[in-house]
C-alpha cells in the first residue's frame, strides 16, 4: 500500500475539518469517524489525532485565532480558512509536529486554498501563537 505523506494527510483533514463546519454551520448531524472513513481508505492515526483533537479543543483554538486575528473573529473566515487555520493552531499548541512544519504546512495549504489576504492572516496569526506559546 502506497504510503500517503503528511502534507497529502494535512489535505485530508482540512477536507474533513471543512465538512464538520459546513454541518456544523447547518446543525446537521455527523459522525466524525464517518467522516474520517469517506476521506481516507486506510486507518491513520495522524488523521485521526488532529481531526478529533480540533473538535474536541476547537473553542480553545477559537480563542486563540480570535486573539491574534487583528479586528477579525475565526468565524468571518471562509470554512477551508477556518480548517486550515484550527489545523495549524492544534499542530503548533497539541502535537509534537515541529512548530516551522506545522507553520509552513498550514500556509501552504492557504496558498493553494485561500486567496492571499488569508493566507497572509493565517501565517500571521500562527507566527503569533508560536512566539507566545
Amino acid at each position: 500500500m502506497e504510503q500517503i505523506n503528511r502534507s497529502e494527510l494535512r489535505k485530508k483533514i482540512m477536507t474533513i475539518l471543512y465538512q464538520i463546519n459546513v454541518y456544523e454551520a447547518n446543525e446537521m448531524e455527523f459522525n466524525v469517524e464517518d467522516l474520517i472513513k469517506e476521506s481516507l481508505e486506510i486507518d491513520n492515526e495522524f488523521v485521526k489525532e488532529i481531526v478529533y483533537g480540533v473538535v474536541t479543543y476547537k473553542n480553545d483554538i477559537d480563542e486563540l485565532a480570535n486573539k491574534y486575528l487583528n479586528g477579525w473573529k475565526i468565524n468571518r473566515l471562509g470554512n477551508t480558512d477556518k480548517a486550515i487555520l484550527r489545523m495549524g493552531i492544534y499542530e503548533l499548541m497539541y502535537t509534537k509536529t515541529p512548530e516551522i512544519v506545522a507553520i509552513n504546512e498550514a500556509v501552504e495549504l492557504a496558498k493553494t486554498y485561500s486567496d492571499d489576504e488569508v493566507r497572509k492572516m493565517i501565517n500571521g496569526v500562527l507566527d503569533k501563537v508560536y512566539h507566545n506559546k
